[in-house]
């Protein structure tokens, strides 16, 4: 997906909650703000959101003197999401079907993003979610997929989420044994996206393999990404790919076997799915 002129107005007020989430002062405020401001000016139409957001990241963390801009949101984040795993784990076990169950589990957590145009409780959307049919839905395409598959690359999106994704594959584990699945994290800190650390702060490599992507983008960027995680990539059977970021950074499709799993929070993406802010979506290329 190509950048539009609404997601310049999102980006500009990303920067103001960076701001908030930093406590920055009212004179680093007027310097990160006026410097993203400025950027956006000369913004590439060309290049999807992440490609446009990253350097701008990259220069506020600078501008604050921080490795990681969200590091207390996305721990609060997380240790939120661990409270629902007891409530999560029992919706699966219970459900008349498990798939269905682990998907809307996975695409549950994906509210939590900070750099969405719209927000949404995360109690309220686990509560609701079981009882809401995904908009686009491919999962009986993505079951059959499942069952044929030997490999499945999960690309994570949002911290917090992560706590989700691990429960997810651990039952994808025990409904599809064959499967041999890694879990891919972005290359470093960008907005409130999974990285190593949040993933083994986790454990999630003690139920599969984790893998750093290398891409500095709030999305799976091919280009970016490490000649191992290319080849992880290129020749995966499957590929789940959680949240906004991947489904704008990946689209076009490079290739066939993405399946697409997200919360739609923003107006261009629910215009590109031709669905509505909300929706949940599970689409398979």
């Amino acid at each position: 997906m190509t950048i539009q002129p609404e997601c310049i107005s999102c980006i500009a007020a990303q920067s103001k909650r960076v701001c908030e989430a930093i406590h920055a002062d009212e004179m680093l405020s007027e310097k990160i703000i006026s410097y993203v401001e400025a950027a956006l000016h000369d913004a590439d139409f060309t290049l999807s959101p992440p490609l446009i957001a990253a350097p701008l990241y990259e220069q506020m963390a600078l501008l604050a003197q921080s490795d990681d801009l969200y590091k207390e949101q996305k721990q609060h984040a997380s240790e939120q999401a661990k409270t629902y795993i007891p409530f999560l784990e029992e919706t699966i076990q219970s459900s008349d079907d498990p798939l269905i169950a682990v998907l809307k589990t996975a695409v549950v957590g994906n509210v939590i993003d900070l750099a969405a145009e719209v927000t949404f409780d995360l109690h309220d959307a686990i509560m609701s979610v079981f009882n809401t049919p995904f908009a686009h839905d491919d999962t009986q395409l993505l079951r059959a997929s499942l069952t044929h598959a030997k490999t499945l690359l999960y690309i994570g999106d949002n911290a917090g989420e992560h706590i989700f994704d691990a429960l997810a594959i651990r039952f994808l584990q025990k409904l599809y044994p064959q499967l041999s699945i890694t879990y891919m994290v972005r290359g470093n800190p960008i907005i409130n996206d999974v990285t190593l650390r949040e993933a083994h702060e986790a454990g999630i490599e003690k139920i599969c393999s984790v893998m750093n992507s290398g891409v500095p983008t709030p999305g799976f960027v091919y280009n970016l990404a490490s000649a191992e995680a290319q080849e992880l990539f290129d020749n995966a059977d499957l590929i789940i790919a959680k949240g906004m970021g991947n489904y704008e950074c990946m689209t076009p499709q490079q290739r066939h076997d993405i399946c697409f799993l997200l919360k739609v929070k923003c107006s261009v993406v629910a215009m590109s799915l031709h669905q509505e802010i909300g929706d949940i979506i599970c689409k398979l290329s």
